[in-house]
């Protein structure tokens, strides 16, 4: 089925070149239908470049574009005209099906949250990522909408994660970890201790405490911690992938028995290499409000924005508002629960 996917132009450290060409992918293979929302000079000029037209795309004007350094807040309310703005006013008006943006984070998830609102129940959105492991993918939810959550909102992204994870991959039943810094229930601080009880009480398959290092190890389905926390753990783990690649290399490189090796492992490092990619595994789902936003890594690639486009087809094929607003009242409703709150 195609949908109409709005897409941020100039959003990204490699916009709007890059954009552009993810999204002409994203109109070849996926076939979907692709709105594009930025300076319409600048679009032109990039499909020129691709030798397109622009009579066969929509292209929406949006000339003013909120830079990754300012304020998301102020950014919102006096760029009325930017990108981000616009995108998420023509989803809220349903001209759109989805937003995809690989710009401000913030300005994405204020606007969204402002203009769309969340699913009714919902308390906090949260920005959920999927990240390799060795069994297949985690999702790790909160990676930067919010930093200072209350019990009940990371709870909440336990509940949406699971549905995420049941509905668009396919798992009956997901696992759930708590991030923390020990497996003991009696670790952390007083906001996870009461989470881990929240948890324990919930139906939802809760495994327990998740350290840090078991991250990647494919121990549990969804991992849930504040958007602080799952912020810094995302860019150590980029930052390590990149660093052990560059290592790598340079020790392989020193002598010629290792050049040798080296193209003996090329193959398995160029599989290692697309699995620790960011650029395979496209955009991150913003869960809770009440609309379809998918946000890019800032240094999206083509391959990048095109995968981040089937994130936003995959939410779209499935009934994922409707089930997060059915989930999250009955299990927060659930006597079990609001006892714990209330003690």
């Amino acid at each position: 089925m195609s949908y109409k996917i709005g897409l941020d132009i100039s959003g990204g450290d490699f916009a709007p070149g890059a954009i552009i060409n993810g999204a002409l992918l994203a109109r070849s293979e996926l076939k979907q239908d692709i709105v594009l929302i930025g300076s319409r000079l600048e679009i032109e000029e990039q499909l020129a470049l691709n030798d397109q037209s622009a009579d066969e795309f929509t292209i929406i004007d949006a000339p003013e574009k909120i830079e990754m350094a300012e304020s998301p807040v102020s950014a919102v309310r006096r760029k009325k005209n930017s990108s981000i703005v616009v995108g998420i006013n023509l989803l809220k008006s349903k001209q759109i099906d989805a937003f995809v943006s690989c710009g401000n984070t913030g300005a994405v998830v204020g606007a969204a949250t402002l203009r769309l609102g969340l699913i009714p129940g919902v308390e906090r959105p949260g920005i959920g990522l999927l990240l390799p492991t060795k069994t297949g993918v985690s999702l790790l939810i909160d990676v930067g909408a919010n930093i200072d959550c209350k019990p009940m909102h990371l709870f909440q992204y336990g509940i949406m994660a699971s549905v995420y994870y049941n509905l668009v991959l396919n798992k009956k039943n997901p696992s759930l970890g708590l991030l923390n810094i020990g497996e003991e229930a009696s670790k952390g601080l007083g906001v996870i201790k009461d989470l881990h009880k929240l948890f324990t009480a919930s139906p939802l398959n809760f495994i327990g405490n998740v350290e840090a290092k078991e991250i990647f190890s494919g121990k549990c389905d969804c991992i849930v911690c504040d958007g602080f926390i799952g912020n810094i753990a995302l860019k150590v783990a980029e930052g390590s992938v990149e660093a052990m690649g560059r290592f790598l290399i340079e020790t392989i490189k020193k002598g010629i028995l290792g050049k040798i090796g080296l193209l003996l492992l090329l193959p398995n490092l160029k599989k290692f290499k697309r699995k620790m990619d960011y650029a395979e595994y496209g955009g991150a789902p913003l869960l809770g409000v009440d609309g379809v936003v998918i946000i890019g890594h800032g240094r999206s690639s083509a391959l990048a924005v095109k995968n981040a486009i089937g994130v936003a087809v995959g939410e779209l094929s499935r009934d994922l508002t409707e089930t997060i607003n059915r989930r999250v009242n009955e299990i927060c409703q659930d006597s079990r629960i609001r006892q714990i709150l209330t003690v």
